[in-house]
């Protein structure tokens, strides 16, 4: 893990943009490592070389999709999905140091899993473990208020300290014990085409989670800090990153959101952060390694508590309750994350989004437009009072694309609209919401012109972009092409100027 730590933070440094972002093992990336080596056959030696291979495939993986540029496809992750994630994913690892803190030995698969058994044990906390965990706790926090000190070293120092002074294993105190960088003579895995297969296989979900983990937490912090980020580079930079840690025969590596986040609270200003960390670790390692070893766990827990500590706030979730949008999807992402971890929580949040974007897009709510005072302006009449209709013409927007999913229902809302005028009443639609029409919403279109020609009324488009033009022309409705108007108001002008010419 050290290995990994060192090389994938050196080569995310030289690829990677993202300035709080520290590539390192992580939790989940680490367990489906475990798990995919257990479902593997072979000696201890030959489940080395695969954990070797699996790192270097999910690194081509990256590298693979950075090249087919579809960094693009992290679109669909929206932002309220992002700031529900980190805020589910800063719950679910404050949660995880609880038997650290509590000096506990608890261990369990799930976030509610864990809950119960922290509250079955709870009566054996180890009183030292708890006090040494928040007093590190309360210091890091009060020593924030000071920005010229390293509260997070003061502390880890202090931690070190204690344990000098007193034989904390012999007061049931768990420290962080012996490290090592763990390289093993390099061998090139010779694995059959079966094996290699499997791999693959296994690899690929493993990407999916290190890409699910590491974009949130890079996204979900650029966002709060207004940083813009290239999905494809930072694709490149992970693929790099595992790349080399499968070279320095490390696990696989991915942005953590605990170790993000507590870049961010020591006020990262650039990528240089990351390899300042990786060049601090290694250095650490091997000048300070019996130092480090004698870190109390209780400590660890309180730096990491403390660096998600900001990712609890409220406030994002409490401004999408304020505008009134996308509140739901943001709780929903929160509680996946919570209840389902981080691949199937992400997925779970992600596939929500979607459907409610679909939800959206298949119904559009239909407006019925009138004239604002005498402006050249036409707006809905149900929000503006001073909004008159123009006599003899109703005019309808649908507030939305049209497209095969909606342009059926929205459309018949409009003719049953359109039956509430008098008949010869010349009806328009206004497609400013639609830039192109595939051809389900141009036959709905033709269908509505048939429906009121039937009733005596005649259909005129307005705000029609150019390719709708070309479209309903070569869908043989020229009359529609031919007489459709840029704007609502040139299409009010047309009516009127045609009817001046009917009458005499």
């Amino acid at each position: 893990a050290i290995a990994a730590v060192i090389a994938g933070g050196l080569a995310y440094a030289a690829l990677g943009r993202n300035r709080f972002a520290i590539v390192a093992p992580t939790s989940s990336s680490a367990a489906i490592l475990a798990a995919s080596l257990a479902s593997l056959p072979g000696s201890a030696a030959d489940k080395a070389l695969m954990a070797t291979a699996l790192v270097a495939i999910a690194g081509l993986l990256f590298a693979l999709i950075a090249a087919l540029r579809l960094g693009s496809l992290s679109g669909f992750i929206a932002r309220p999905v992002l700031r529900g994630f980190a805020f589910g994913l800063a719950v679910t690892i404050i949660v995880r140091q609880m038997p650290a803190l509590l000096g506990l030995q608890v261990h369990a698969s799930s976030f509610f899993g864990l809950i119960a058994a922290l509250a079955e044990h709870i009566a054996e906390t180890n009183a030292l473990s708890l006090a040494i965990g928040l007093a590190g706790l309360a210091l890091i926090l009060l020593l924030r208020r000071a920005e010229r000190l390293p509260g997070v070293l003061i502390v880890l120092a202090a931690g070190i300290g204690i344990s000098f002074l007193l034989d904390l294993p012999g007061y049931r105190v768990a420290q962080v014990g012996p490290i090592s960088l763990g390289f093993n003579s390099y061998a090139v895995p010779d694995f059959e085409y079966p094996v290699w297969s499997q791999l693959v296989q296994l690899a690929a979900p493993m990407t999916l989670i290190l890409f699910a983990e590491s974009w949130g937490t890079m996204r979900a912090l650029a966002l709060r800090h207004g940083d813009s980020l290239s999905a494809t580079r930072e694709l490149a930079a992970l693929g790099g990153a595992n790349l080399f840690s499968a070279l320095a025969q490390g696990m696989p590596v991915g942005a953590g959101f605990s170790t993000g986040s507590a870049s961010e609270a020591a006020g990262a200003a650039s990528r240089l952060t990351g390899l300042a960390a990786s060049l601090s670790v290694a250095a650490i390692i091997f000048l300070a390694e019996p130092a480090v070893a004698r870190i109390p766990e209780p400590i660890l827990a309180a730096v990491v508590i403390a660096a998600l500590s900001h990712s609890l706030s409220l406030t994002p979730l409490k401004r999408l309750f304020t505008i009134d949008r996308d509140q739901w999807i943001a709780l929903a992402a929160a509680a996946a994350v919570i209840g389902f971890g981080v691949l199937d929580g992400m997925l779970a949040a992600i596939a929500l989004s979607i459907v409610a974007l679909l939800r959206r897009l298949a119904n559009p709510r239909v407006s019925e437009l009138g004239q604002l005072r005498m402006s050249h302006d036409f707006v809905d009449m149900a929000r503006h009072a001073d909004a008159k209709a123009a006599p003899g013409i109703a005019i309808f927007r649908p507030n939305g694309p049209l497209f095969f999913a909606n342009a059926d229902a929205c459309l018949g809302t409009i003719a049953a609209a359109a039956r509430q005028h008098q008949a010869g009443a010349a009806v328009i639609l206004s497609l400013e919401e639609s830039d192109d029409l595939d051809s389900s919403a141009a036959e709905a279109i033709a269908e509505l012109d048939k429906t009121l020609t039937a009733r005596g009324m005649t259909l005129h488009l307005a705000r029609a972009h150019d390719r709708v033009r070309d479209l309903l022309a070569a869908a043989g409705l020229t009359r529609l092409a031919g007489q459709a108007s840029f704007s609502v108001d040139g299409a009010v002008q047309s009516i009127l100027l045609q009817g001046r010419k009917d009458a005499t």
